[in-house]
């Protein structure tokens, strides 16, 4: 008896332009889902079926992708679970973190938390499943890799330690079907209340000096001091104090 591996997938967008693609991490899932299933792979994406970019996935090689058809705003949790729930699914790999909308990381936490499935974050290869068990590899800091064995049905992350995916063909993505469902939709309580906006970059820290002990500190502290990298200033008004004091910070890279 094979293994019911689903893929779930978003719309991603190019760090550079901002332009609708595949998303890298959920292609990653989608490509480790191939390995594993091949053809009887199914991909789940909950959005609009018209969204062209979603034949990214479909030039890896599927033949269709369902699309559980949701408005902007809705909230999915509940849609996925009831449909991985009712398809039987025992493997259901996806993306860490979505690329667009809130990006928050927490859909994978939530959708294992409604099933009551285990969760394996970071998954980098699955090497056997046999008797309702996978026996499967997760992602550590540094290269390393930890061999792990996981009851089914499970929930699984995949990041950049995933496989590589496969290059979207052009002529299996236009010959790909885009299955809308129709399907129950829940508004976000949350997003009806909040506005999302680009995150901007963290400012630049202060330098820090490290240092073991508080003797080692006042040294490297007196001798950056005397080696002429600071300003004293003396006898300037206040205006001119502030305005010094803004520089520094704008050349930090404190302030924009």
């Amino acid at each position: 008896m094979s293994t019911k591996v689903i893929s779930l997938v978003s719309i991603g967008a190019h760090p550079s332009s901002g332009r609708a693609r595949r998303a890298e991490q959920d292609s990653r899932a989608v490509e480790l889902g191939l390995q594993l299933a091949g053809e009887d792979l199914q991909v789940v994406h909950a959005g609009d079926p018209r969204e062209e970019a979603l034949r990214g996935y479909l030039g890896m090689g599927l033949e269709h992708l369902d699309v559980l058809e949701q408005p902007a705003g809705a909230d999915v949790l509940g849609v996925l679970g009831d449909y991985l729930r009712g398809a039987g699914a025992q493997l259901v790999l996806t993306g860490s973190q979505a690329e667009t909308g809130e990006g928050s990381g927490m859909l994978p936490f939530l959708l294992a938390e409604k099933l009551g499935w285990p969760l394996v974050v970071g998954l980098a290869e699955v090497e056997s499943i046999e008797n309702g068990t996978a026996q499967v590899l997760q992602a550590l800091p540094r290269g390393q890799r930890r061999r792990l064995k996981v009851r089914l049905p499970m929930v699984a992350t995949v990041d950049n330690a995933a496989p590589k995916p496969r290059q979207s063909a052009f002529g299996p993505a236009r010959r790909g079907v885009l299955a809308a469902q129709d399907v129950q939709v829940v508004d976000d309580e949350l997003l009806g209340e909040e506005a999302l906006q680009p995150a901007r970059p963290r400012p630049k820290r202060l330098k820090v000096i490290k240092a073991k002990s508080g003797a080692d500190r006042m040294k490297a502290a007196t001798a950056k001091a005397s080696g002429g990298g600071g300003k004293v200033l003396k006898d300037v008004t206040p205006q001119e104090g502030a305005e010094a004091i803004v520089k520094l910070l704008v050349e930090e890279g404190v302030l924009r």
